[in-house]
Parts: structure tokens; C-alpha cells; sequence
């Protein structure tokens, strides 16, 4: 009877121990979302600089940093797929320090085009989807095709020099399933950023690339690139006799996206924060003029749970045009 009352004893100690530990972890979580921002934040570009995905987190940046009191740093890890980027900041403590500029690639189509990734859609906390582009097919400027079709043939012609840089797994799928869709026999050249897959058109290293629309202008307004269609429900207004996919008789009105994610975990408080002040910024005369200037449409009405199921949606639509077509990245 002693030796019982001595086992509930110490039974009962130990769970007020790991009540008040429990307690104590939450008020402090609780107090340091209350102090956030104390230090600098990141956010992750997983590219190379120059794409849609890079300005739109510069810009956010630059406006964070007044409203958020705090220096906000654009830190690029660039690799194929963004998977280097995507990992770093699902591996990253969930304090509202580390952020990922993510895109429809790595958050959406790798999981449609890798059996295997090192971080998962349940591994981050989606704050705000902050704006949408279309893509361009651009093709070198001395390129003697003068539309779609006749760069079609002529991969058809000369498969074993025809080729495409693609960047992310986003890039690549639409490319293939454009390959599908017109008989091209356009080879896959993998590169870290948009911009390495505009200079190696613009180098005439590969035959084309569909691209986000920023990129694509620097290398059309450099005279060493030309535009053959788009991606886009209807004409872009930057490009108003570039065809659209769709006029062209190809399945493929696409829209990408953007947008701003933390690790799983983070405090809910701070995810609202960043979510208004995203959205504020996305709503702001400056915002609409400085990233539709490069074919960024930005988004000042996506809550964390739209995007989230946005994204849940989008992986299974994307899952089942991989399978369907074949196409695999690993």
C-alpha cells in the first residue's frame, strides 16, 4: 500500500511537471509571437535573380521593411525545381524569421513530377498568394521560324538540335505537354532561374523556353528574343500580336503563381499579421504598376485557407496531367 501510494505520487509529480513545461512552452510561444518582429526576417527565393518569383519578394521586402520595423532580406538558393529553397524553409524554425517566396513549381508541380522530395505540402504554412503571370514562348531572335508552327517543324525536322531550358518543374511539365500536344521533339535542358533559361535562348544554347513573362521581356526588349505565343486566357496587352495558345489551337491556358509561406507551425499570429500586410501591399496603386509592368497580376484577396486549398487542388490536377502524360522529373 506504501509502494502504491509512492508510484501515484510521483505519478502525479511528474504530470504537473509536464503541465506547467507544457504551460510554460505555450506562454512563451504566445510572448515571442507578441514581440515579432525582434530581429531580421528572410525570405527564400528558390531561383536565381531576375524572375517573376524573385521581384515580387524584393518588392514585398522593400515594403515590409517600414511597416514590419525590421530589415527584411531576399536570400536566393537557387537550384533545379526550387527544391534547395523549398527545403531550407521546411527545415526552418517556425518563428516567423524564415519565409519562402514559393511558386506553382516547387509548392505544386514537383509533387506532380518527383516520386521523392524532401519536404512536403503539410511541411509549410501558406500566408498569402500575392500574384499570377502567364507565360510566353520565346524563341531566339534570328530563329528563321516565324510562328509556333513552323518552330514545330523544324524540331520535327532536327530533333537532335531542337531543345528547351526550363527552370522549375512548372516549366517543364507545360513544355512537354506542348511537346504532346504538337508533335514538337523539344529535349529538356534543366536551369536554376528564368533568367539562365531567357540568356541561353538569347545565346541561341537552346531553341526556346516558356518562360514567366518578366524574364521573357528582358530577353524580347534586348532585341535577341522574340515571343511566339502565350499562355493567357486572352492576348497580353505588352504583346497584342502575340497569339494565345488557345488561338493557336494548343491546350494550354495556364496561369502561375506566386506566393509568400512559413514552416508549419508558425504561430498563428504571425501568419495573420504577414497575411494583412501582404494584402495590403498587394491592393496598392504601386503594387498594380510596378509588377504588371512585368506580366504580374497581383492578388490582394487570397486568406490563408483559400490558397491552401488552392494549392491542395491544383497538386492533384497537376498529379493526374503527369500521369497521363508520362512525363517524370527523377
Amino acid at each position: 500500500m506504501t509502494h502504491a501510494t509512492t508510484g501515484l505520487g510521483r505519478a502525479t509529480k511528474t504530470l504537473l511537471a509536464l503541465t506547467c513545461l507544457a504551460t510554460s512552452m505555450g506562454a512563451s510561444m504566445g510572448a515571442t509571437a507578441a514581440q515579432w518582429p525582434d530581429k531580421p526576417i528572410t525570405i527564400i527565393v528558390g531561383y536565381a535573380p531576375g524572375g517573376a518569383n524573385d521581384v515580387i519578394a524584393r518588392f514585398l521586402a522593400e515594403k515590409l521593411q517600414p511597416v514590419l520595423k525590421q530589415t527584411v532580406i531576399v536570400e536566393n538558393r537557387a537550384g533545379v525545381a526550387s527544391i534547395i529553397g523549398a527545403q531550407a524553409v521546411a527545415r526552418a524554425k517556425p518563428d516567423g524569421y524564415t519565409l519562402l517566396m514559393g511558386a506553382s513549381g516547387p509548392m505544386v508541380f514537383n509533387h506532380a513530377l518527383y516520386s521523392k522530395l524532401p519536404y512536403k505540402p503539410t511541411d509549410f504554412a501558406p500566408i498569402s498568394l500575392t500574384g499570377t503571370f502567364p507565360l510566353v514562348l520565346i524563341a531566339n531572335k534570328d530563329d528563321p521560324a516565324r510562328n509556333v508552327k513552323e518552330l514545330v517543324e523544324a524540331s520535327i525536322r532536327h530533333p537532335e538540335r531542337s531543345n528547351y531550358g526550363a527552370s522549375a518543374a512548372s516549366f517543364q511539365l507545360i513544355t512537354e505537354l506542348f511537346n504532346e500536344a504538337t508533335g514538337a521533339k523539344f529535349s529538356h535542358i534543366g536551369y536554376k532561374g528564368s533568367m539562365e533559361s531567357v540568356t541561353a535562348v538569347m545565346s541561341k544554347t537552346v531553341s526556346m523556353t516558356i518562360i514567366d513573362a518578366g524574364p521573357a521581356a528582358t530577353g524580347i526588349n534586348s532585341g535577341k528574343a522574340k515571343p511566339l505565343a502565350v499562355t493567357s486566357a486572352e492576348r497580353m496587352k505588352q504583346y497584342p500580336d502575340v497569339p494565345t495558345m488557345k488561338e493557336l489551337g494548343i491546350d494550354a491556358t495556364i496561369t502561375l503563381w506566386s506566393g509568400l509561406f512559413a514552416p508549419a507551425n508558425t504561430p498563428p499570429e504571425i501568419v495573420k499579421r504577414l497575411h494583412a500586410e501582404v494584402e495590403r501591399i498587394a491592393a496598392t496603386p504601386e503594387a498594380r504598376q510596378r509588377l504588371e509592368s512585368l506580366g504580374v497580376t497581383p492578388v490582394a484577396s487570397s486568406s490563408p485557407a483559400q490558397f491552401s486549398d488552392q494549392i491542395d487542388s491544383e497538386i492533384v490536377r497537376w498529379k493526374e496531367a503527369a500521369r497521363r502524360s508520362g512525363v517524370k522529373a527523377d
